[in-house]
């Protein structure tokens, strides 16, 4: 499964992947356009952290607590390898997913949401399944400038990530190995 990945060192809080997102949602390239309309809300969101920005979006969870406490089961995955996904014809706005996401990344629509009971709805980062099915990155991925944002496989960048920290030891020399043999 491939997730998006944040280098919040690179990132330079620019705000290109939340227009980006927003577009890919809208329905419409013309920006202009998409303010007007109700789709037009970014699905990923640039957190302060000190220094760092630090951009944030659905995890899309093996063990996703959102499906699991939704009561309509408007939250949904085909597979392990596929996206969370809403089907916001189910929605009824509970916010018990809201409640329940760890990433505090999943929203109730500031605006009446078309085919949603009541016009609520919650909306998330779905990676972009359109794109996805298109063979794209998600439109956030693709908007950086800096590739502050990656979509990777997760075992690809676990090893990266060991690579880092085991370089980081032997630079520092606090690298102190003991094998024991039994």
């Amino acid at each position: 499964m491939k997730r998006i990945v944040a280098d919040a060192t690179k990132c330079l809080a620019c705000r290109a992947c939340e227009v980006a997102c927003a577009l890919s949602h809208a329905g419409t390239d013309d920006l202009v356009k998409a303010i007007f309309e109700r789709g037009a809300t970014p699905r990923i969101y640039l957190e302060s952290a000190g220094k760092l920005a630090v951009p944030l979006q659905c995890r899309h969870c093996d063990d996703a607590p959102c499906i699991t406490v939704c009561p309509t089961r408007a939250l949904w995955r085909s597979s392990l390898a596929e996206p969370v996904l809403v089907n916001q014809g189910k929605c009824i706005g509970c916010e018990f997913c809201v409640q329940a996401c760890p990433f505090g990344v999943i929203v109730l629509a500031k605006s009446s949401v078309p085919g949603a009971p009541d016009g609520k709805a919650v909306i998330k980062c779905d990676l972009c399944a359109d794109r996805l099915r298109a063979g794209l990155p998600p439109a956030c991925v693709s908007s950086c400038p800096v590739a502050a944002l990656a979509f990777v496989e997760v075992d690809v960048n676990a090893r990266k990530a060991r690579a880092r920290t085991a370089a980081r030891a032997i630079a520092s020399d606090t690298v102190a190995v003991q094998v024991t043999w039994v």
